[in-house]
């Protein structure tokens, strides 16, 4: 009998492409040997890309653009960019084209007070994802939780500076997870069936305090970096400008509510893949030259 293969399969759309997930999902669907299709803002992003990846030019604020990208897709991998308010428009599209759609998410659900702070994005994500129930697709949703990456926009300046790491709440703790397994575990949910329906809490092996986060960065370069507990007064002040005034109440707030406890860790990424999850060590040794020169 012969058995489907992998050129049966139709493309799958990448929105987020060039981002921190989406540009390795694509870099893991073409190693499966699945036709790529990628969603950019900006003609010019396409050659970040592979030179496999059908690279389309769409907005989500334009929901009427994504549809030549959509034509014939099978499968999108929705990374949220926008504002809301085309967000219906996009997912009414998303149903009238594809079959499957796997949606980057965040644990608002997750019975933790880390992910139960008020959060603005997760009320955006929440609404989402109703959205998506409506239209009835196959729809799997991936909730990471705090991504090893921040590490980089939040400590690599000072680090790099050969300054102390002057941060709130030390001892709050959480489980990273590496974007190369979120990417991962989305890529086999958008081109392996059995995933429809389910919904993917994400996280590191491992609870670290943010201050123990730091301690593995400075063993990953072979230095002790120090680290200055500062307070959350002046977080605000340093981020004014540069972060959201909604985002830095989040933080400040979901850091506060975590103090003292061990995080939320699941065991999903290693029940998806087969493989255990990186730990914040292995994420923190593969980055180390972007601590050193920004490379």
């Amino acid at each position: 009998m012969n058995t489907m293969n992998k050129k049966d399969i139709p493309p799958v759309l990448v929105t987020g492409a060039t981002g921190r997930v989406g540009r390795v999902v694509i870099d893991q669907l073409l190693d499966a040997g699945v036709a790529v299709r990628a969603l950019t803002r900006r003609p010019e992003a396409a050659a970040t890309l592979p030179a496999k990846v059908e690279v389309f030019t769409g907005d989500l604020t334009v929901p009427e653009s994504l549809d030549p990208a959509l034509n014939g897709a099978g499968a999108v991998f929705l990374v949220w960019t926008a504002p809301p308010q085309t967000a219906e428009a996009v997912v009414e599209r998303l149903a009238a084209h594809v079959r499957r759609v796997v949606f980057l998410s965040s644990p608002h659900r997750t019975p933790h007070p880390f992910f139960q702070q008020p959060n603005p994005m997760a009320v955006l994500h929440a609404g989402i994802e109703r959205l998506i129930a409506a239209t009835g697709l196959e729809s799997t949703i991936i909730r990471p939780g705090m991504f090893a990456s921040n590490a980089l926009a939040w400590w690599a300046p000072a680090i790099r500076a050969g300054e102390a790491v002057r941060w709130p709440y030390g001892a709050a703790e959480a489980a990273p997870v590496d974007d190369r397994d979120v990417a991962a575990v989305a890529a086999r949910t958008l081109h392996r069936d059995g995933y429809a329906g389910g919904e993917y809490v994400l996280t590191g092996p491992e609870s670290l305090t943010q201050a123990a986060q730091v301690g593995a960065i400075g063993d990953a370069l072979g230095r002790r970096i120090t680290f200055e507990e500062m307070t959350p007064d002046e977080f605000r002040s340093l981020s004014e400008g540069t972060v959201p005034n909604p985002a830095v109440d989040m933080l400040l707030a979901a850091w506060n509510a975590a103090a003292g406890q061990p995080a939320y860790v699941t065991t999903t990424v290693a029940d998806i893949l087969g493989t255990a999850p990186r730990t914040f060590h292995q994420w923190a040794t593969d980055h180390a030259t972007a601590f050193t020169n920004g490379a």
